[in-house]
Protein backbone atom coordinates (compact mmCIF):
# COMPACT_ATOMS: atom_id res chain seq x y z
CA UNK A 1 0.00 0.00 0.00
CA UNK A 2 1.26 3.47 -1.33
CA UNK A 3 2.38 5.22 1.71
CA UNK A 4 0.52 8.88 2.16
CA UNK A 5 1.94 11.93 2.07
CA UNK A 6 -0.42 13.79 4.20
CA UNK A 7 -1.95 11.56 7.05
CA UNK A 8 -5.68 12.10 8.29
CA UNK A 9 -5.62 14.72 10.99
CA UNK A 10 -2.30 16.46 10.04
CA UNK A 11 -1.41 20.08 9.28
CA UNK A 12 -1.20 21.41 6.17
CA UNK A 13 -1.30 24.64 4.43
CA UNK A 14 -2.96 25.40 0.98
CA UNK A 15 -5.16 28.56 -0.72
CA UNK A 16 -3.41 30.69 2.12
CA UNK A 17 -4.87 29.02 5.14
CA UNK A 18 -4.51 25.98 7.48
CA UNK A 19 -6.17 22.97 6.59
CA UNK A 20 -6.83 19.46 8.52
CA UNK A 21 -6.68 16.57 6.44
CA UNK A 22 -10.15 14.37 6.43
CA UNK A 23 -10.30 10.72 5.79
CA UNK A 24 -10.89 9.18 2.54
CA UNK A 25 -7.91 11.25 1.37
CA UNK A 26 -5.30 10.29 -1.04
CA UNK A 27 -2.03 11.05 -2.67
CA UNK A 28 -3.73 13.17 -5.59
CA UNK A 29 -6.68 14.29 -3.84
CA UNK A 30 -6.99 15.15 -0.25
CA UNK A 31 -10.27 16.13 1.48
CA UNK A 32 -9.64 19.25 3.87
CA UNK A 33 -11.59 21.29 6.43
CA UNK A 34 -9.80 24.72 7.26
CA UNK A 35 -9.02 25.19 10.83
CA UNK A 36 -11.98 26.67 12.76
CA UNK A 37 -14.50 25.94 10.10
CA UNK A 38 -17.40 23.56 10.04
CA UNK A 39 -18.36 20.83 7.81
CA UNK A 40 -20.00 22.81 5.07
CA UNK A 41 -16.50 24.36 4.59
CA UNK A 42 -14.96 20.70 3.93
CA UNK A 43 -13.24 20.61 0.07
CA UNK A 44 -11.34 18.55 -2.12
CA UNK A 45 -8.09 19.48 -3.33
CA UNK A 46 -6.37 17.86 -6.60
CA UNK A 47 -2.74 17.43 -5.40
CA UNK A 48 -1.30 17.85 -8.84
CA UNK A 49 -2.57 21.40 -9.77
CA UNK A 50 -1.71 23.16 -6.35
CA UNK A 51 0.58 23.92 -3.62
CA UNK A 52 0.56 22.12 -0.77
CA UNK A 53 3.03 21.95 2.14
CA UNK A 54 2.75 20.97 5.57
CA UNK A 55 1.87 23.72 7.98
CA UNK A 56 3.70 25.68 10.46
CA UNK A 57 4.20 27.92 12.69
CA UNK A 58 6.08 30.74 13.94
CA UNK A 59 7.78 29.89 17.42
CA UNK A 60 7.15 32.46 20.14
CA UNK A 61 9.23 35.73 20.07
CA UNK A 62 10.59 37.15 23.42
CA UNK A 63 10.93 40.62 22.32
CA UNK A 64 6.47 40.72 21.94
CA UNK A 65 5.08 39.14 25.31
CA UNK A 66 1.68 39.25 25.89
CA UNK A 67 -0.36 39.81 28.59
CA UNK A 68 -2.50 37.44 30.37
CA UNK A 69 -5.88 37.88 28.60
CA UNK A 70 -3.64 37.10 25.08
CA UNK A 71 -2.46 34.18 26.44
CA UNK A 72 -5.82 32.77 27.35
CA UNK A 73 -7.27 33.18 23.88
CA UNK A 74 -4.09 31.49 22.72
CA UNK A 75 -4.45 28.51 24.75
CA UNK A 76 -8.10 28.19 24.17
CA UNK A 77 -7.98 28.63 20.76
CA UNK A 78 -5.39 25.95 20.25
CA UNK A 79 -7.62 23.52 22.60
CA UNK A 80 -10.70 24.29 20.98
CA UNK A 81 -10.38 25.79 17.50
CA UNK A 82 -8.64 22.73 16.46
CA UNK A 83 -9.88 20.52 17.96
CA UNK A 84 -13.42 21.46 16.90
CA UNK A 85 -12.07 22.28 13.62
CA UNK A 86 -10.93 18.89 12.86
CA UNK A 87 -13.98 16.42 14.74
CA UNK A 88 -17.68 16.39 14.66
CA UNK A 89 -18.35 17.56 18.19
CA UNK A 90 -18.08 20.84 19.93
CA UNK A 91 -17.87 19.78 23.61
CA UNK A 92 -14.77 17.40 23.35
CA UNK A 93 -11.97 19.27 24.45
CA UNK A 94 -13.86 20.78 27.76
CA UNK A 95 -14.34 17.20 29.02
CA UNK A 96 -12.91 15.89 32.06
CA UNK A 97 -13.43 12.04 31.37
CA UNK A 98 -12.35 9.43 28.76
CA UNK A 99 -15.41 8.60 26.79
CA UNK A 100 -16.40 5.20 26.42
CA UNK A 101 -17.80 4.19 22.61
CA UNK A 102 -21.11 2.95 24.12
CA UNK A 103 -21.74 6.43 25.71
CA UNK A 104 -21.87 8.29 22.70
CA UNK A 105 -25.00 6.26 21.38
CA UNK A 106 -27.33 9.21 23.26
CA UNK A 107 -25.59 12.05 22.28
CA UNK A 108 -25.89 10.77 18.65
CA UNK A 109 -29.40 10.34 19.71
CA UNK A 110 -29.85 13.77 20.78
CA UNK A 111 -28.43 15.25 18.03
CA UNK A 112 -31.05 14.13 15.87
CA UNK A 113 -34.10 15.23 17.88
CA UNK A 114 -35.78 18.91 18.08
CA UNK A 115 -36.49 19.19 20.41
CA UNK A 116 -34.59 17.17 22.27
CA UNK A 117 -36.16 14.56 24.77
CA UNK A 118 -34.80 11.49 25.78
CA UNK A 119 -34.89 8.57 28.35
CA UNK A 120 -32.02 7.02 29.06
CA UNK A 121 -32.61 3.97 31.05
CA UNK A 122 -29.28 2.24 31.03
CA UNK A 123 -28.43 -0.17 33.78
CA UNK A 124 -26.99 0.99 36.68
CA UNK A 125 -23.07 1.48 36.39
CA UNK A 126 -23.47 2.12 32.99
CA UNK A 127 -22.89 5.95 33.26
CA UNK A 128 -26.02 7.36 32.57
CA UNK A 129 -24.80 11.12 34.31
CA UNK A 130 -21.73 10.50 31.96
CA UNK A 131 -24.48 10.17 29.55
CA UNK A 132 -26.42 13.27 30.10
CA UNK A 133 -23.84 15.29 30.63
CA UNK A 134 -22.17 14.97 27.48
CA UNK A 135 -25.64 15.65 25.90
CA UNK A 136 -25.54 18.78 28.15
CA UNK A 137 -22.13 20.07 27.31
CA UNK A 138 -22.83 19.83 23.45
CA UNK A 139 -26.15 21.27 23.71
CA UNK A 140 -24.77 24.52 25.56
CA UNK A 141 -21.63 24.94 23.01
CA UNK A 142 -23.30 24.70 19.86
CA UNK A 143 -25.25 27.60 21.20
CA UNK A 144 -28.62 25.57 21.31
CA UNK A 145 -28.79 25.94 24.75
CA UNK A 146 -28.04 28.76 27.00
CA UNK A 147 -28.92 27.57 30.70
CA UNK A 148 -29.83 24.10 32.39
CA UNK A 149 -31.46 23.22 35.11
CA UNK A 150 -30.97 19.24 36.82
CA UNK A 151 -33.63 18.30 38.71
CA UNK A 152 -32.82 15.70 40.91
CA UNK A 153 -33.96 13.65 44.63
CA UNK A 154 -32.46 15.93 47.73
CA UNK A 155 -29.40 13.18 48.15
CA UNK A 156 -28.38 13.84 44.72
CA UNK A 157 -27.61 17.65 44.58
CA UNK A 158 -24.00 17.38 45.64
CA UNK A 159 -23.26 15.12 43.70
CA UNK A 160 -24.72 16.70 40.61
CA UNK A 161 -23.03 19.18 41.12
CA UNK A 162 -19.38 17.49 41.23
CA UNK A 163 -19.72 16.01 38.21
CA UNK A 164 -20.95 18.77 36.34
CA UNK A 165 -18.19 20.63 37.55
CA UNK A 166 -15.47 18.01 37.45
CA UNK A 167 -16.55 16.21 34.18
CA UNK A 168 -18.05 18.95 32.46
CA UNK A 169 -16.68 22.14 33.28
CA UNK A 170 -19.73 23.24 34.57
CA UNK A 171 -20.04 25.33 37.39
CA UNK A 172 -23.69 24.60 38.71
CA UNK A 173 -25.71 26.58 41.61
CA UNK A 174 -27.22 23.85 44.38
CA UNK A 175 -30.58 24.74 45.05
CA UNK A 176 -32.30 23.25 48.43
CA UNK A 177 -34.73 23.60 50.77
CA UNK A 178 -31.21 24.87 53.16
CA UNK A 179 -29.74 27.02 50.48
CA UNK A 180 -32.79 28.72 48.73
CA UNK A 181 -33.60 31.39 51.47
CA UNK A 182 -29.91 32.33 51.53
CA UNK A 183 -29.73 32.62 47.85
CA UNK A 184 -32.13 34.57 47.40
CA UNK A 185 -31.32 37.64 49.34
CA UNK A 186 -28.67 38.37 46.82
CA UNK A 187 -32.74 38.57 43.90
CA UNK A 188 -33.51 41.84 42.79
CA UNK A 189 -37.45 42.57 42.72
CA UNK A 190 -39.14 40.07 40.24
CA UNK A 191 -35.75 38.17 40.07
CA UNK A 192 -35.80 34.50 40.51
CA UNK A 193 -32.75 32.35 41.44
CA UNK A 194 -33.31 30.89 37.74
CA UNK A 195 -32.90 33.77 36.82
CA UNK A 196 -29.58 34.99 38.78
CA UNK A 197 -28.13 31.31 38.01
CA UNK A 198 -27.91 29.90 34.37
CA UNK A 199 -26.83 26.54 35.88
CA UNK A 200 -28.28 24.72 38.69
CA UNK A 201 -28.99 21.74 40.41
CA UNK A 202 -32.57 21.72 42.02
CA UNK A 203 -33.55 18.97 44.62
CA UNK A 204 -36.93 17.64 43.72
CA UNK A 205 -38.82 17.89 47.01
CA UNK A 206 -37.86 21.71 47.06
CA UNK A 207 -39.11 22.70 43.34
CA UNK A 208 -42.43 20.32 43.53
CA UNK A 209 -44.61 22.62 46.05
CA UNK A 210 -47.56 24.71 44.80
CA UNK A 211 -45.82 27.89 45.84
CA UNK A 212 -42.41 27.28 44.14
CA UNK A 213 -43.51 25.22 41.12
CA UNK A 214 -45.41 28.07 38.96
CA UNK A 215 -42.21 30.54 39.54
CA UNK A 216 -40.01 27.68 38.18
CA UNK A 217 -41.98 26.58 35.49
CA UNK A 218 -42.09 30.29 34.17
CA UNK A 219 -38.41 30.86 34.53
CA UNK A 220 -36.98 27.12 34.04
CA UNK A 221 -34.16 26.90 31.38
CA UNK A 222 -34.27 25.51 28.24
CA UNK A 223 -32.22 22.44 28.98
CA UNK A 224 -33.48 20.57 31.52
CA UNK A 225 -32.27 16.91 33.44
CA UNK A 226 -34.76 14.60 35.50
CA UNK A 227 -32.85 12.36 37.65
CA UNK A 228 -35.04 9.13 38.95
CA UNK A 229 -37.46 10.38 36.83
CA UNK A 230 -39.54 7.42 37.12
CA UNK A 231 -40.50 8.74 40.25
CA UNK A 232 -42.29 11.64 38.92
CA UNK A 233 -44.45 9.25 36.14
CA UNK A 234 -47.79 9.12 37.46
CA UNK A 235 -49.22 6.50 39.29
CA UNK A 236 -52.68 6.49 40.77
CA UNK A 237 -51.77 4.68 43.83
CA UNK A 238 -49.67 8.18 44.39
CA UNK A 239 -49.49 9.98 47.08
CA UNK A 240 -49.36 14.02 47.43
CA UNK A 241 -45.71 14.10 46.71
CA UNK A 242 -45.99 11.75 44.00
CA UNK A 243 -48.87 14.01 42.43
CA UNK A 244 -47.18 17.33 42.66
CA UNK A 245 -43.03 16.11 40.76
CA UNK A 246 -45.92 14.02 38.04
CA UNK A 247 -47.54 17.81 37.68
CA UNK A 248 -44.27 19.65 37.79
CA UNK A 249 -42.38 17.89 35.11
CA UNK A 250 -45.34 17.48 32.76
CA UNK A 251 -45.43 21.24 32.77
CA UNK A 252 -41.97 21.58 31.98
CA UNK A 253 -42.73 19.08 29.47
CA UNK A 254 -45.55 20.92 27.61
CA UNK A 255 -43.24 23.24 26.16
CA UNK A 256 -42.65 22.23 22.73
CA UNK A 257 -39.45 24.04 22.41
CA UNK A 258 -37.90 22.99 25.98
CA UNK A 259 -34.96 20.32 25.59
CA UNK A 260 -35.07 17.59 28.38
CA UNK A 261 -33.31 14.59 29.51
CA UNK A 262 -35.27 12.23 31.64
CA UNK A 263 -32.86 9.27 33.39
CA UNK A 264 -33.59 6.38 35.32
CA UNK A 265 -32.45 3.21 35.93
CA UNK A 266 -36.09 1.36 36.28
CA UNK A 267 -38.24 2.90 33.41
CA UNK A 268 -40.90 0.10 33.81
CA UNK A 269 -41.50 -1.40 37.48
CA UNK A 270 -44.74 -3.37 36.07
CA UNK A 271 -47.22 -0.45 36.41
CA UNK A 272 -48.19 -0.01 32.65
CA UNK A 273 -49.88 3.42 33.30
CA UNK A 274 -46.91 4.73 35.12
CA UNK A 275 -44.91 3.42 32.32
CA UNK A 276 -46.91 5.48 29.54
CA UNK A 277 -46.64 8.00 31.91
CA UNK A 278 -43.15 8.37 31.88
CA UNK A 279 -42.50 8.05 28.43
CA UNK A 280 -45.54 10.70 27.65
CA UNK A 281 -43.13 13.09 28.70
CA UNK A 282 -41.09 12.46 25.63
CA UNK A 283 -44.16 12.79 23.09
CA UNK A 284 -48.03 13.01 23.91
CA UNK A 285 -48.56 10.30 21.55
CA UNK A 286 -46.72 8.12 24.09
CA UNK A 287 -49.33 8.15 26.60
CA UNK A 288 -51.58 6.19 24.29
CA UNK A 289 -49.44 2.90 23.75
CA UNK A 290 -50.99 0.08 23.93
CA UNK A 291 -50.35 -2.27 27.41
CA UNK A 292 -48.84 -4.81 25.32
CA UNK A 293 -46.35 -4.04 22.97
CA UNK A 294 -45.09 -7.65 22.07
CA UNK A 295 -47.39 -8.43 18.95
CA UNK A 296 -45.56 -7.43 15.62
CA UNK A 297 -48.45 -5.44 14.99
CA UNK A 298 -47.35 -2.51 17.66
CA UNK A 299 -43.66 -2.78 15.76
CA UNK A 300 -44.32 0.58 14.31
CA UNK A 301 -44.88 2.20 17.88
CA UNK A 302 -41.45 0.32 19.08
CA UNK A 303 -39.65 1.95 16.36
CA UNK A 304 -40.88 5.53 17.32
CA UNK A 305 -40.18 4.87 20.84
CA UNK A 306 -36.73 4.14 19.92
CA UNK A 307 -35.72 7.05 18.53
CA UNK A 308 -36.25 8.44 22.21
CA UNK A 309 -35.37 5.90 24.30
CA UNK A 310 -32.22 4.27 24.77
CA UNK A 311 -31.88 1.28 27.51
CA UNK A 312 -28.60 -1.60 27.26
CA UNK A 313 -27.74 -3.77 30.57
CA UNK A 314 -24.08 -4.48 31.03
CA UNK A 315 -24.16 -8.12 29.69
CA UNK A 316 -24.86 -5.62 25.93
CA UNK A 317 -21.89 -3.30 26.10
CA UNK A 318 -19.35 -5.41 27.78
CA UNK A 319 -17.58 -5.35 24.10
CA UNK A 320 -19.07 -2.54 21.83
CA UNK A 321 -17.33 -1.53 18.96
CA UNK A 322 -14.10 -3.70 19.97
CA UNK A 323 -13.91 -1.74 22.84
CA UNK A 324 -14.22 -3.58 26.33
CA UNK A 325 -15.49 -2.18 29.32
CA UNK A 326 -14.43 -4.53 32.25
CA UNK A 327 -17.62 -3.76 34.87
CA UNK A 328 -17.15 -4.98 38.32
CA UNK A 329 -18.19 -8.12 39.51
CA UNK A 330 -20.83 -8.03 41.69
CA UNK A 331 -19.50 -10.53 44.60
CA UNK A 332 -22.70 -11.07 47.57
CA UNK A 333 -22.07 -12.70 50.76
CA UNK A 334 -23.91 -12.93 54.21
CA UNK A 335 -22.52 -12.55 57.88
CA UNK A 336 -23.57 -13.53 61.13
CA UNK A 337 -23.05 -12.63 64.91
CA UNK A 338 -23.73 -12.95 68.38
CA UNK A 339 -25.53 -10.52 70.13
CA UNK A 340 -24.03 -9.81 73.71
CA UNK A 341 -25.57 -11.24 76.42
CA UNK A 342 -26.92 -7.13 77.70
CA UNK A 343 -27.40 -7.01 74.15
CA UNK A 344 -30.08 -10.04 74.07
CA UNK A 345 -31.54 -8.30 77.70
CA UNK A 346 -32.35 -5.24 76.40
CA UNK A 347 -33.46 -6.70 73.10
CA UNK A 348 -36.09 -9.05 75.26
CA UNK A 349 -37.31 -5.95 77.08
CA UNK A 350 -38.06 -4.12 73.99
CA UNK A 351 -39.93 -7.19 72.37
CA UNK A 352 -42.07 -7.55 75.59
CA UNK A 353 -42.99 -3.80 75.41
CA UNK A 354 -43.63 -4.32 72.01
CA UNK A 355 -46.15 -6.67 72.34
CA UNK A 356 -47.60 -4.93 75.05
CA UNK A 357 -47.77 -1.30 73.32
CA UNK A 358 -49.79 -2.86 70.26
CA UNK A 359 -52.07 -4.94 72.10
CA UNK A 360 -52.87 -1.98 74.30
CA UNK A 361 -56.67 -1.07 73.07
CA UNK A 362 -56.94 2.40 75.20
CA UNK A 363 -57.58 5.70 73.06
CA UNK A 364 -59.43 4.03 70.11
CA UNK A 365 -58.13 2.48 67.06
CA UNK A 366 -56.17 5.74 65.71
CA UNK A 367 -54.02 5.42 69.05
CA UNK A 368 -53.05 1.94 69.05
CA UNK A 369 -52.58 2.32 65.01
CA UNK A 370 -50.05 4.79 65.92
CA UNK A 371 -48.71 2.54 68.65
CA UNK A 372 -48.03 0.06 66.14
CA UNK A 373 -46.25 2.00 63.65
CA UNK A 374 -44.14 3.29 66.79
CA UNK A 375 -43.16 0.15 67.24
CA UNK A 376 -41.75 -0.74 64.17
CA UNK A 377 -40.01 2.52 64.30
CA UNK A 378 -38.10 1.28 67.21
CA UNK A 379 -37.32 -2.16 66.25
CA UNK A 380 -36.26 -1.01 62.73
CA UNK A 381 -33.80 1.39 65.18
CA UNK A 382 -32.97 -1.50 67.74
CA UNK A 383 -31.61 -3.64 64.69
CA UNK A 384 -29.51 -0.56 63.38
CA UNK A 385 -27.16 0.35 66.30
CA UNK A 386 -27.83 1.22 69.78
CA UNK A 387 -27.51 4.53 69.25
CA UNK A 388 -30.35 4.48 66.51
CA UNK A 389 -32.26 2.65 69.61
CA UNK A 390 -31.56 5.32 71.86
CA UNK A 391 -32.15 8.47 69.56
CA UNK A 392 -35.89 6.42 68.57
CA UNK A 393 -36.53 5.56 72.31
CA UNK A 394 -36.24 9.50 73.52
CA UNK A 395 -38.21 11.34 70.47
CA UNK A 396 -41.58 11.77 70.17
CA UNK A 397 -43.36 9.34 67.32
CA UNK A 398 -43.93 11.75 63.90
CA UNK A 399 -47.33 9.83 64.07
CA UNK A 400 -48.32 10.91 67.49
CA UNK A 401 -50.62 14.09 66.06
CA UNK A 402 -52.56 12.21 63.60
CA UNK A 403 -56.06 12.86 63.71
CA UNK A 404 -57.18 9.83 61.26
CA UNK A 405 -55.74 6.23 60.88
CA UNK A 406 -55.07 7.14 57.39
CA UNK A 407 -52.86 10.26 58.00
CA UNK A 408 -51.39 7.73 60.66
CA UNK A 409 -50.48 5.48 57.95
CA UNK A 410 -49.34 7.65 55.75
CA UNK A 411 -46.87 9.22 58.28
CA UNK A 412 -45.87 5.68 59.67
CA UNK A 413 -44.60 4.49 56.11
CA UNK A 414 -42.54 7.56 55.68
CA UNK A 415 -40.73 6.70 58.93
CA UNK A 416 -40.73 3.14 58.79
CA UNK A 417 -40.47 1.79 55.13
CA UNK A 418 -37.93 2.24 52.56
CA UNK A 419 -39.68 4.55 50.01
CA UNK A 420 -37.55 6.60 48.74
CA UNK A 421 -37.92 5.85 45.31
CA UNK A 422 -41.64 6.71 45.09
CA UNK A 423 -42.14 8.81 47.99
CA UNK A 424 -38.32 10.62 48.57
CA UNK A 425 -38.48 13.01 51.73
CA UNK A 426 -36.03 15.11 53.01
CA UNK A 427 -35.92 13.44 56.53
CA UNK A 428 -35.98 9.68 55.09
CA UNK A 429 -32.73 8.95 56.85
CA UNK A 430 -33.62 10.44 60.40
CA UNK A 431 -33.96 8.06 62.99
CA UNK A 432 -38.16 7.78 63.89
CA UNK A 433 -38.66 8.47 67.48
CA UNK A 434 -41.34 5.93 69.40
CA UNK A 435 -42.73 8.17 72.37
CA UNK A 436 -46.96 8.64 71.33
CA UNK A 437 -47.63 10.72 74.86
CA UNK A 438 -46.12 14.03 76.25
CA UNK A 439 -46.73 13.24 80.15
CA UNK A 440 -43.04 13.05 81.85
CA UNK A 441 -44.00 11.20 84.47
CA UNK A 442 -45.81 7.94 82.99
CA UNK A 443 -44.75 5.06 83.54
CA UNK A 444 -44.25 4.43 79.85
CA UNK A 445 -42.21 7.41 79.68
CA UNK A 446 -39.89 6.59 82.36
CA UNK A 447 -39.62 3.12 80.82
CA UNK A 448 -38.67 3.87 77.86
CA UNK A 449 -36.05 6.45 79.15
CA UNK A 450 -34.32 3.26 81.13
CA UNK A 451 -34.02 1.96 77.90
CA UNK A 452 -32.46 4.63 76.25
CA UNK A 453 -30.28 4.93 78.60
CA UNK A 454 -29.16 1.11 78.48
CA UNK A 455 -28.82 1.16 74.82
CA UNK A 456 -26.45 4.09 75.13
CA UNK A 457 -24.42 1.90 77.33
CA UNK A 458 -24.05 -0.78 74.77
CA UNK A 459 -21.89 1.36 72.42
CA UNK A 460 -18.59 0.25 71.93
CA UNK A 461 -18.01 -2.89 73.77
CA UNK A 462 -21.09 -4.71 73.92
CA UNK A 463 -21.79 -3.93 69.90
CA UNK A 464 -20.78 -7.60 68.31
CA UNK A 465 -22.42 -6.32 65.28
CA UNK A 466 -20.09 -3.19 65.01
CA UNK A 467 -16.90 -5.54 65.94
CA UNK A 468 -17.18 -7.50 62.74
CA UNK A 469 -18.41 -5.16 60.48
CA UNK A 470 -15.35 -3.54 61.89
CA UNK A 471 -13.44 -6.41 60.83
CA UNK A 472 -14.90 -6.86 57.77
CA UNK A 473 -13.41 -3.21 56.22
CA UNK A 474 -10.22 -4.32 57.79
CA UNK A 475 -10.05 -7.10 55.04
CA UNK A 476 -11.27 -4.86 52.59
CA UNK A 477 -8.70 -2.39 52.80
CA UNK A 478 -6.23 -4.95 53.46
CA UNK A 479 -6.89 -6.30 49.66
CA UNK A 480 -6.30 -2.55 48.65
CA UNK A 481 -10.71 -1.93 48.24
CA UNK A 482 -11.94 1.61 49.05
CA UNK A 483 -15.35 0.49 50.94
CA UNK A 484 -18.27 2.24 51.15
CA UNK A 485 -20.58 1.38 54.57
CA UNK A 486 -24.55 1.98 54.20
CA UNK A 487 -26.43 2.86 56.86
CA UNK A 488 -30.15 3.57 57.09
CA UNK A 489 -30.16 6.04 59.67
CA UNK A 490 -27.82 8.91 60.16
CA UNK A 491 -27.75 7.90 64.11
CA UNK A 492 -26.03 4.90 63.12
CA UNK A 493 -23.56 6.71 60.82
CA UNK A 494 -22.23 9.22 62.84
CA UNK A 495 -22.18 6.35 65.77
CA UNK A 496 -19.53 4.66 63.39
CA UNK A 497 -17.84 7.54 62.81
CA UNK A 498 -16.63 7.74 66.58
CA UNK A 499 -15.74 4.37 66.64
Amino acid sequence: MTKLQFEPGSLVRARGREWVVLPDSSNELLILRPLGGSSDETTGIYVPLEKIESASFQLPDPSQSGDFRSCRLLRHAIRLGFRSGAGPFRSFAKLGVDLRPYQLVPLLMALKLNPVRLLIADDVGVGKTIEAGVVARELLDRGICRRLAVICPPHLVDQWRVELLDKFNIEAQPITAGSAARLERDCQPGQTLFDLFPFVVVSLDFIKVDRRRDDFMRTCPELVIVDEAHTCAFANAGGRGRQQRHQLIKGLAESSQRHMLFLTATPHSGNENAFRSLIGFLHPDFTEFSTDMTHSQHEKELRKLSKYMVQRRREDIKSYLDALTPFPERVSSEETYSLADPYQALFRRIIDYVKESVQDEQGGKLKQRVRWWSALALLRALASSPAAAASALKMRAASADSLTIEDADEIGKHSVMDLIQDEATDNSDITPGVQTQDDLDSPIHKRLQKMARDAEELQGTHDFKLKKGIEIIKSLLDEDFRPVVFCRFIHTAKYLETQ
